[in-house]
This record gives C-alpha cells, sequence and structure tokens, in this order.
C-alpha cells in the first residue's frame, strides 16, 4: 500500500474505555485538515477487552490499522512497534488517554517546516493543572537529565511528538527508548525543537506506564550519556562510481 502523509503511532495497554474517545478525537482533527492519513495503535497485550474493541473498531475507522504485542513488553515496545509499522512521511507519536490533545497537531506541523523533529512540552499547561508536588518532581527530573545528558528538551516525559520517518530509520530499540528519542536524534544530526501542548485530564481509567519504569529511566540515562560519549559523526565524501 502507498505511504501516507502521516501516520498517527500510538501504544495502548487496558485502554477500552479511552479507545472510541481517541479515534473520535484524531480523525476529527486529521479530517478537518485535510489530512492523509492512518492511526496506528499497537496493543501491548491488554489485559481488559481493548484488543477485541480495537479488531471491531478497524471495522468503523478504515484509516486504522491495530495490531498486538505477543507478550505485555512495556510502553517503548509498544510505541516503537507502532512507529515501524507506520508508513506515514511523517510520524505522530501520542498516548491513548487523550492526555495529548490532537487539536495541538497544527502547531506540530508548522514548526517541521523548519525541524526533523518536534516534540511537545507540557511546562506551562502542567503548571496550572498538576499539583505542586508533581510539578516539582517532573521539574526536578528533567533538570537532572539536562545537566547530565546536556539535553536541551524541557519535558522529557512528554511523549506527543512528530518527527519525520527517515529519523527513526535506523534508531536501536531498547526498553526505555521513548524517553531518549530526541536527544537521540540530536546526536545523529537532525533538527529537534519544542512546542507548547495542552496538558488534558485522563479520560478514563488510570495510568498504566510509567510507575516502576521511573527508576529504569535512571539507569538509562547514564547509559544514553556513555553512548553520547563514544558517538562520532561522519559524512561520506565521494563515492566511485556515483
Amino acid at each position: 500500500m502507498m505511504d501516507r502523509e502521516i501516520s498517527f503511532a500510538v501504544p495502548c495497554y487496558n485502554e477500552e474505555d479511552n479507545l472510541p474517545a481517541l479515534l473520535a478525537a484524531v480523525t476529527g482533527e486529521a479530517d478537518r485538515l485535510s489530512l492523509d492519513y492512518e492511526i496506528v495503535i499497537t496493543d501491548d497485550c491488554s489485559a481488559d477487552g481493548s484488543w477485541e474493541l480495537l479488531k471491531s473498531l478497524v471495522r468503523d475507522y478504515p484509516r486504522l490499522r491495530a495490531q498486538r504485542l505477543e507478550s505485555n513488553s512495556g510502553e517503548s515496545a509498544a510505541s516503537f512497534a507502532a512507529i515501524k509499522a507506520s508508513r506515514g512521511r511523517i510520524i505522530v507519536t501520542l498516548d491513548a488517554d487523550l492526555q495529548n490533545d490532537p487539536r495541538d497537531l497544527p502547531k506540530f506541523l508548522e514548526a517541521l517546516e523548519s525541524a526533523d523533529c518536534v516534540c511537545g512540552t507540557r511546562r506551562a499547561s502542567r503548571a496550572q493543572s498538576d499539583s505542586w508536588a508533581k510539578n516539582l518532581i517532573s521539574r526536578g527530573s528533567n533538570w537532572v537529565r539536562s545537566r547530565v545528558l546536556q539535553d536541551p528538551i524541557t519535558d522529557a516525559g512528554c511523549t506527543y511528538r512528530a518527527f519525520r520517518r527517515e529519523c527513526v530509520a535506523d534508531i536501536p530499540f531498547f526498553k526505555g527508548v521513548h524517553r531518549f528519542l530526541p536527544i537521540l536524534l540530536d546526536l545523529r544530526g537532525f533538527r529537534v525543537a519544542e512546542v507548547p501542548v495542552a496538558n488534558q485530564p485522563r479520560h478514563s481509567g488510570r495510568s498504566h506506564y510509567g510507575v516502576l519504569d521511573r527508576f529504569d529511566a535512571i539507569v538509562d540515562m547514564f547509559a544514553v550519556r556513555w553512548m553520547k560519549s563514544r558517538m562520532r559523526g561522519f559524512k561520506v565524501a565521494e563515492r566511485v562510481p556515483d
């Protein structure tokens, strides 16, 4: 099948109650913008009825493509699988719980005119919507990551992003890779930018990812720092025959 203009890549774990609203919101905004698009959702072996619902929703949403992992493998795996299955020239990653507002999409598309990867930042919106304790933890973790990795991204925890497909063609997969995608792209010479996005309340249920993973993120951070210290860029000057 021919490539699409945009692919929405979404990881899903126990989001049965959120999926209909997610698809309605994404298709509503994409249709309003007259985009050529697809929606790729990876079910991370959900324990609820998410997969059965996705199989039925494919009939109602012809632009939806769904896949299911063999076993519960975590957010990075589910997100990476959706990215790899995407056929769009531009890939937009977002969560299934509607905390990422599809109405922010025009900001990403505009910023992509001068960037290769655009990351959403909830820094301003979280100050208004989250508790002081949650804000403190978020700002503290971003501050530490920024100092350790020399990473200018202000909200690494926000996985609402848009990037050109070639950006992730050779990115290696590891558990937690979704957190460090911007700095990995920056290390490879891609232009990375940020846009402010809304921080919506969760549509239904509770977060299924990210609680224990935060401890793994500390180990991953130092692994990425080592990787950064070892990476060297190179360019081919000539080829024969051309």
